[in-house]
């Protein structure tokens, strides 16, 4: 349970990460303040959960050659879904989507990769003593 929890916090953190830094880089053509931020968070957060085992599966079954993009669809699926669900979460123009989903997708792994060294680590000092 507890790894659970820290799995969660984990991902949630680098979903906020890749949302925000994203925003600031996109800032000409995407909106998202603190408080949708916070929102987005959670619906991507729980859309990336449902969609990439599902889309995973879909592609397996119907498309192998795509089996390398299910990060890419889940994460534009999922940054769909929180736009159209948070209502200051804005995202225009072709680019800035394609843009976007690289972005958070990016930022998102990259962040799921490092953040568990440092809060893995500082919980494991923290039980040596």
């Amino acid at each position: 349970m507890v790894r659970f929890l820290i799995h969660t916090l984990i991902f949630l953190g680098s979903a906020a990460l890749g949302l925000w830094i994203t925003s600031l880089i996109l800032s000409d053509n995407m909106s998202l303040p603190f408080t949708a931020l916070i929102v987005a968070t959670l619906v991507y957060t729980v859309a990336q959960w449902i969609l990439s085992p599902l889309i995973f599966k879909m592609a397996t079954k119907y498309a192998n050659a795509i089996l390398g993009g299910v990060g890419l669809v889940s994460t534009f699926v999922a940054l769909l879904i929180a736009t159209l669900v948070v209502s200051d979460f804005t995202i225009s123009g072709v680019g800035t989507w394609i843009a976007a989903t690289v972005l958070v997708w990016l930022i998102t792994a990259l962040a799921t990769w490092i953040l568990p060294m440092f809060l893995l680590k500082e919980a494991a000092d923290k039980k040596k003593d």
